[in-house]
């Protein structure tokens, strides 16, 4: 849990929702503007990750403050969205962060609302 909440904290910009919650808490809920996540280590819990699509306004500068805060692109470098944002054949633009349990956060915009 630690690990996780450093990297939402640290490189992604949440905050934590409930700051009494800690990594003690096996539910921790992060927020970051309107958006809000969960983390969770409860029992049952799959042991592999999952994906997530993040719809957002601006891809490109978020990215770029990603990478500023130290969000580290070179563990997939054959893969084009984990370097930044690429205009994708089904009219988004996107690109994919690995959190360190191994989840996939898609962020995109629609290719017609992006700058």
């Amino acid at each position: 849990m630690q690990e996780s909440l450093s990297f939402y904290t640290n490189i992604l910009g949440f905050s934590l929702k409930e700051p009494g919650f800690g990594t003690e808490s096996p539910v921790i809920n992060l927020v970051n503007g309107e958006a809000e996540i969960q983390l969770s280590v409860l029992a049952g819990d799959s042991e592999f990750g999952c994906d997530v699509n993040v719809i957002v306004d601006d891809v490109d500068a978020l990215f770029a403050g990603f990478v500023s805060r130290g969000l580290d692109t070179s563990a997939k470098p054959e893969s084009p969205v984990h370097q930044g944002p690429v205009n994708q054949a089904w009219g988004m633009r996107e690109f994919y962060v690995d959190d360190p349990n191994g989840n996939t956060l898609r962020f995109a915009v629609p290719i017609r609302r992006s700058a």
